[in-house]
């Protein structure tokens, strides 16, 4: 008991080390416009801006599986606070300084972007390392600060903004630079075990060879691909099915979205003892195929809206789930196969949805046809779910 008090501590700043990637993930997307009329950005260089972002972050998960465990965990983690916090006042700060705004600005979002994609592959082996029971549970409860913190970067970005009026943006982003530069005395001072020993981990090379970890790779980009599909085009979305302003729709959307992920993740991380994981999982993404259809065909706007709101949902337990999931079948996996986890997720979450875009371009413009052709990516992770059933099933 005192072992797991002690531990807290690493729990809390692997919690934070979460809010600190929302904070990376959804704050500058609110200022997209503000760039534009502060700076004069175009809309199309605008649009690296995430490119940019996911794309640094999916570097840093691939290079992660060389550099991890020979730098240590707490050098890289405590690295990825100091350049998130670096990223975030330099956002406040370089475009004013440099000849280029636009350089400026994608100079912060590539540092933060390196300290994301540092605790995307970093936190979960330090969580799943600690001596706790119900890992799952924990896991679970764990990828929910993600939701609670995209939450309130949203609500509290948007109540600064009509207080204090969006011109202030700066002192906003110096504010959110906080919560990283505390969590880096966190994580100096809490205790980090190794997940498995220097030696015990299996090679990529050799994690690769292995079926089972395709099999999660696939199971990642789907939850991933799943996730985001619906969570980043939520709000435009709610706009054009509801006809309301783009502030309600980033509350109504993305928002509702985020909020019901960690509902679910909560749920899921209090009752996890008393469910089977894989089955868990199989329900949701069959809740999962169930909202993107609502979503996609119902003739009623709301009902369309109550589709997107329940998909986060239904999504919440797919990406830690696929997680442990992995750690249960292949606990020597090691650091290298939580990076290429996360680089399945972030694969998943980074290519759907261009592709739901790109559709509904096609399509006239029309959002619910993307949507519908999302649909595919949790009727795929629900047949990869049903397939590793039936095998669990009969290894047990």
């Amino acid at each position: 008991m005192a072992a797991n008090r002690k531990y807290q501590k690493t729990l809390a700043a692997c919690y934070l080390g979460f809010v600190t990637q929302a904070i990376a993930a959804n704050f500058a997307p609110l200022l997209f416009l503000t760039f534009r009329n502060s700076y004069g950005i175009s809309l199309e260089k605008i649009a690296l801006i995430p490119v940019v972002f996911y794309l640094t972050q999916l570097l840093i998960d691939l290079g992660a599986t060389k550099f991890a465990d020979k730098i240590g965990y707490r050098i890289c983690v405590v690295t990825s606070q100091v350049v998130s916090a670096a990223g975030l006042v330099l956002l406040a700060v370089l475009p004013e300084l440099l000849p280029s705004p636009f350089v400026g600005i994608l100079v912060a979002v590539v540092l933060y972007a390196v300290g994301s994609g540092l605790v995307e592959v970093l936190v979960s082996p330090i969580v799943e390392a600690c001596p706790f029971e119900n890992k799952e549970g924990r896991m679970s409860l764990l990828h929910s600060f993600y939701c609670w913190g995209a939450v309130g970067v949203i609500l509290g970005s948007t109540l600064f903004f009509a207080v204090f009026g969006i011109e202030h943006w700066r002192i906003l982003t110096l504010i959110w630079a906080l919560v990283p530069l505390v969590n880096v005395f966190q994580f100096l001072t809490c205790p980090i075990e190794r997940l498995v020993e220097e030696d015990e981990g299996l090679p990529p090379h050799q994690l690769l060879r292995m079926p089972l970890i395709w099999m999660m790779i696939l199971l990642m980009v789907c939850a991933g691909a799943s996730e985001t599909s619906m969570a980043q085009w939520a709000s435009a979305f709610t706009e054009s099915a509801l006809g309301v302003s783009k502030t309600i729709g980033d509350l109504a959307g993305p928002c509702l979205f985020a909020v019901f992920m960690g509902i679910s993740r909560m749920l899921y991380g209090k009752m996890s003892e008393q469910l089977n994981l894989a089955r868990t999982m199989l329900c949701s993404g069959l809740l999962c195929v169930a909202c993107y259809l609502v979503a996609a065909l119902s003739p009623w706007p709301v009902l369309g809206l109550a589709g997107c709101a329940l998909c986060g949902f239904s999504v919440g337990i797919l990406w830690p789930g696929s997680i442990s999931l992995s750690s249960q079948r292949c606990p020597r996996g090691g650091t290298a196969m939580f990076a290429f986890l996360a680089l399945a997720g972030d694969l998943g979450g980074t290519v759907s949805p261009v592709v739901v875009g790109n559709l509904s371009e096609l399509a006239g413009g029309n959002l619910k046809i993307g949507l519908l052709a999302a649909t595919a990516f949790p009727v795929v992770l629900v047949t990869a779910l049903f397939i590793l059933n039936r095998r669990m099933r009969h290894t047990v």
